[in-house]
C-alpha cells in the first residue's frame, strides 16, 4: 500500500497537493505567532495568579496528587457523574486529545521518522490510524452539537441564574472554533480522497462518505479547494491555540491544575484561626486575605452549574448560588489583580508593596450578606464540582470576618452564641440538666466508672431537646441490651461547637472544643460514639487540630456492627414504607451511606424506598452551617422542600440518623399538615422498637 499521510486537516495529502516548499516556512511562522500569543496570555494570567493571596502549601504528597490528577483531570471521573453533560464533555475532550496526538504523530512521521527511514503510517497500522482519527473526530463533532443543543435549546437552569441563561459570546466562539477545526479537517480529508481515490480510504469513513458529495467537480478545482480549506483549517486551529488563555478555554489549564492542588485534608476540613492573640482582624474581609489557592479556585470555575443544581439554598429561592458566588469573586479578582501585580512590580523584590485601596467591600457588596448566610454547609457544591473548587471554606472565612471582626450577624445567632458561652448548649438550658435523661435507665458517667470501652458523646440535642432525648434513650438501651461497655460525661460534657465554627464564631468554637478535649483526655478515652453527625464530624475531623485524637463512630456504624455480629435481635416487625434521609454531615462529609440502609433492611416488615435526591446527591434538611438557629425569611423552607420529596416517594415514615434532621423533618411534616399520614424517627428508635425490649433491665441491673 502506498503511503498517504493522514490527520484531520494536519499534514494530509502533502505529497499530492503541495509542490511548493515555502508553505512550511509560513506554517512555522504562523505557529510561532500563535504560540507567542498563547504564551503571553498564560504569562499574564500567571502574574495575576501570584499577585494576591496568603501562602498555602498545595504541592505536598506528589504521588497522591498525581493520582487525583489522572483520575479526575484526565479520565474525567467526576465529570461523568452526570451522564449527558459528562458524555458531551467526554466526546469533546477525549476526541480532541486523540486528534491532537494524531496530528503530532503525523507531523513527526513526515519531518522526523520518515527521513530516518522509520515510517509507521503504512499498511494495517495506517488503516487503524485512519479509522480512529475519523471516529474521534466524529465524536468531537457530536459533542459540539450536544453542547449547542444544551446551551442554546435546552437551556437548563444550572447554565444560568434564576432562569436567566449566562451565555456569553465567548461560549459560542469556543464551540465554533472546535467545530470549525473538525469540519474543515473532514472536508480536507474528503477532497484528498476524492482526488486520489485510493481503494483503502473507506477506512477514513467520514471523509470517504463526504467525498461522494464532490463527484463531478474537476480535480483542478478540488485541489484549489483543498489548498484554501487547508489554510482555513490551519488558521482556525492556530487561532484556537492563541485564544485559550483569553477565554473559557483556559479551564484546559486551570482545572487540571486545580485537581493537582486539591485539598488532601479530610472532607469538609476548616483550617482553624491560630493567631487570635496577634491578629488585628479575623476571617476574610478582603480578597487578598484568601489564600492564593482559594483565589485560583475562582479561575478554574467553568460555570457548569453542577454546584447550583443541588444547592438547597438556591433551589428554595434564596439568593445564594455557589456558581454565582465563585464567579462574583472571579470578576472582583479580575478587577483587582492587575492593580496588585502592578504594585508588586513597582515595589521590586525588596520594596514594600502598597496595597491598592478597594473600591467596594468584598463582604457585603461583592458578596451579598443574604448569600453569605444562606449556606447550610451541606457540601453538595464541593462533592459535585467537576473542577475541585472549594466553596464552603470561603463562605466560612467571610462569616468569620462578619462575626469576629465586625460583630455583624443575625440576632438569633447572637442569642445562640450567648447560650453556648453561658451554658455550653444552644438552647441555654442549665448545664446541670445535661444528664437528666440518663438517670432513669441507669447509664453511668465516666466519673462514676471510667473503665468503659466507649464514651457515648450525647451532644446538646441528645441531652436537652425533648425529641433528641428519646433518641439518646433508645440508643443507650440498645447498647445495654447488646452488652456494650459505655459511659457518658454527664454534666462534664460540653457543646461540640460545630454551629459556632460554621457560623463564623471560631473563637467560641475553639474554647468549647479545647474544654471538651481536656475533659475527654482526662479520662483516657480512646473510642467515642456520637448520635449527632455534627458532633461526630467535629470530634473526628476538627478536634485533631487541637490535639483531640480519638477513634470516633456514629451510632449507625455501631448498630450495623451489632446486627452483623448477632448481638442484638430484631424480632418485632415494623410495618410501613420508610424513606431514609441522608444527613449531609453523615453522607457527603463522612461517606456513611450503607450502614443506615443495612440496618433498615434488616428490620422485619420494614419496606425501604429512596427519595429522588439521595446518597451523594441528597437534599439538605436545612439545619447545617448554623442555619438550625436562624430564621428562613426568603423563599421556601428547605425542610419543607425535603418533606415534599419524601411525600413524592409515597413514604409513610422518614428515617434519619441526625437530631437536626429529625427536628427539621418533624417540623416539615407539620408544616405540610401530614402528621396523620407520615412521621419521622431516628434509626435508633426504629431499631429499639424492632428489638421489642421495652421491659429490658437498665444497665446497672444487667446480668
Amino acid at each position: 500500500m502506498e503511503h498517504t499521510t493522514f490527520s484531520l486537516g494536519g499534514n494530509e495529502g502533502r505529497q499530492v497537493f503541495w509542490n511548493a516548499e515555502y508553505f512550511e516556512a509560513l506554517l512555522f511562522l504562523f505557529t510561532f505567532v500563535a504560540l507567542a500569543i498563547f504564551g503571553y496570555g498564560v504569562y499574564r494570567r500567571w502574574q495575576m495568579w501570584k499577585a494576591m493571596g496568603k501562602p498555602e502549601i498545595r504541592t505536598d504528597n506528589m504521588k497522591e496528587r498525581i493520582k487525583i490528577l489522572l483520575k479526575d483531570g484526565l479520565l474525567q471521573f467526576r465529570t461523568f457523574k452526570d451522564i449527558y453533560p459528562g458524555l458531551m464533555h467526554g466526546f469533546i475532550f477525549f476526541g480532541f486529545c486523540v486528534l491532537i496526538f494524531g496530528a503530532a504523530f503525523d507531523a513527526t512521521e513526515f519531518h522526523i521518522t520518515e527521513p530516518l527511514g522509520w515510517a509507521f503510517l503504512r499498511g494495517k497500522f495506517y488503516l487503524v490510524f485512519s479509522l480512529l482519527m475519523d471516529l474521534f473526530g466524529l465524536l468531537v463533532l457530536i459533542g459540539v452539537f450536544m453542547a449547542l443543543d444544551r446551551r442554546y435549546l435546552q437551556k437548563p437552569d444550572r447554565l444560568g441564574y434564576k432562569g436567566k441563561p449566562d451565555n456569553t459570546p465567548d461560549d459560542a466562539i469556543v464551540l465554533l472554533l472546535i467545530g470549525g477545526i473538525v469540519i474543515t479537517g473532514f472536508l480536507i480529508e474528503a477532497l484528498r480522497i476524492y482526488v486520489t481515490n485510493p481503494p483503502w480510504e473507506h477506512w477514513s469513513f467520514v471523509g470517504w462518505t463526504i467525498s461522494k458529495a464532490f463527484v463531478g467537480v474537476d480535480h483542478g478545482t478540488a485541489k484549489a479547494m483543498h489548498k484554501a480549506l487547508w489554510w482555513i483549517h490551519t488558521f482556525i486551529a492556530l487561532g484556537f491555540i492563541a485564544y485559550i488563555p483569553y477565554s473559557r478555554l483556559l479551564h484546559m489549564i486551570t482545572v487540571p491544575a486545580n485537581y493537582y492542588m486539591t485539598s488532601l485534608q479530610p472532607v469538609g476540613n476548616i483550617e482553624p484561626i491560630r493567631d487570635f492573640e496577634t491578629a488585628e482582624s479575623f476571617g476574610v474581609g478582603q480578597l487578598e486575605e484568601f489564600t492564593w489557592k482559594q483565589i485560583f479556585d475562582s479561575d478554574a470555575c467553568t460555570k457548569c452549574g453542577r454546584c447550583q443544581d443541588g444547592c438547597p439554598a438556591y433551589l428554595t429561592g434564596k439568593p445564594l448560588s455557589p456558581k454565582k458566588l465563585v464567579q462574583d469573586l472571579k470578576t472582583y479578582w479580575l478587577e483587582r489583580a492587575p492593580q496588585f501585580a502592578a504594585a508588586k512590580k513597582a515595589a521590586g523584590p525588596e520594596g514594600e508593596v502598597q496595597i491598592p485601596e478597594a473600591q467596594k467591600a468584598m463582604v457585603g457588596e461583592v458578596i451579598d450578606l443574604h448569600e453569605l448566610w444562606a449556606c447550610t454547609n451541606c457540601m453538595y457544591c464541593m462533592e459535585n464540582c467537576s473542577a475541585a473548587i472549594e466553596h464552603v471554606p470561603k463562605i466560612i472565612g467571610m462569616r468569620q470576618y462578619k462575626v469576629l471582626t465586625e460583630a455583624d450577624f443575625a440576632p438569633e445567632l447572637q442569642l445562640t452564641y450567648r447560650n453556648m458561652e453561658n451554658n455550653s448548649n444552644p438552647w441555654g438550658i442549665g448545664a446541670h440538666m445535661r444528664a437528666d435523661w440518663a438517670k432513669e435507665i441507669g447509664v453511668k458517667t465516666l466519673a462514676e466508672d471510667p473503665n468503659v470501652e466507649y464514651l457515648f458523646y450525647v451532644g446538646c440535642a441528645g441531652s436537652f431537646d425533648d425529641r433528641g432525648k428519646k433518641v439518646s434513650t433508645a440508643f443507650a438501651k440498645i447498647l445495654q441490651a447488646a452488652g456494650v461497655s459505655f459511659g457518658i460525661l454527664g454534666t462534664e460534657e460540653g457543646c461540640c461547637g460545630d454551629s459556632a465554627m460554621r457560623g463564623g464564631n471560631e473563637y467560641l468554637y475553639q474554647t468549647l472544643a479545647q474544654t471538651n478535649i481536656e475533659v475527654i483526655k482526662g479520662y483516657g478515652v480512646k473510642k467515642i460514639i456520637a448520635t449527632c453527625p455534627h458532633g461526630y464530624n467535629a470530634l473526628k475531623k476538627d478536634y485533631p487540630h487541637f490535639g483531640g485524637e480519638f477513634e470516633v463512630y456514629h451510632h449507625t456504624e455501631i448498630i450495623a456492627d451489632l446486627i452483623a455480629k448477632g448481638r442484638i435481635n430484631l424480632k418485632k416487625p415494623v410495618d410501613g414504607l420508610f424513606a431514609y434521609h441522608d444527613s449531609c454531615f453523615l453522607g457527603r462529609y463522612n461517606q456513611i451511606y450503607d450502614q443506615p440502609r443495612k440496618i433498615l433492611k434488616a428490620i422485619p416488615g420494614l419496606q425501604l424506598t429512596e427519595m429522588e435526591r439521595n446518597l451523594a446527591k441528597s437534599f439538605c434538611c436545612g439545619a447545617g452551617g448554623a442555619r438550625m438557629w436562624m430564621e428562613e425569611d426568603i423563599g421556601k423552607r428547605i425542610n419543607v422542600a425535603r418533606t415534599e420529596q419524601a411525600m413524592e416517594a409515597k413514604a409513610d415514615h422518614v428515617a434519619v440518623g441526625c437530631p437536626f434532621c429529625l427536628t427539621m423533618m418533624v417540623d416539615g411534616i407539620k408544616d405540610k399538615e401530614m402528621s396523620e399520614k407520615m412521621d419521622a424517627a431516628d434509626i435508633a428508635e426504629i431499631v429499639w422498637k424492632a428489638m421489642d425490649m421495652e421491659d429490658a433491665k437498665p444497665q446497672g441491673e444487667a446480668a
